[in-house]
């Protein structure tokens, strides 16, 4: 594997319940930090959702690897945000023998 370029600013961010007043819930994204990554754009396709058509761009993003169990350490079901791009974490692995980096299996998707 070739070293990584760690030459993203990504925001980490987790998801969770607020109330929305009416006694059920609605889902808002937290922050957990700052984390530096590179993206590996991977393939692309397109689906339709009704009348609107939606393009997924598969990503892998590698990261430096924290410890289980901190807040640090990107996990599925959250998310990665860059400015007003989203990328979702399908499943979160190490990438070498010696558990340096982590990489992160991620869809963005855009809305046209």
């Amino acid at each position: 594997m070739k070293p990584a370029r760690l030459n993203r600013k990504l925001v980490l961010e987790a998801p969770q319940r607020v109330p929305d007043g009416a006694g059920g819930f609605e889902q808002s994204w937290v922050a957990l930090g700052t984390i530096w990554g590179e993206l590996r754009a991977g393939s692309g396709n397109e689906r339709n959702l009704g009348a609107t058509s939606v393009s997924q761009i598969s990503h892998q993003i590698v990261v430096r690897a924290a410890p289980f169990g901190t807040p640090s350490r990107p996990s599925a079901a959250q998310r990665f945000r860059e400015g007003s791009r989203v990328f979702r974490i399908l499943a979160v692995r190490e990438t070498d023998p010696s558990g340096r980096y982590l990489s992160c299996a991620s869809i963005e998707e855009q809305i046209p």
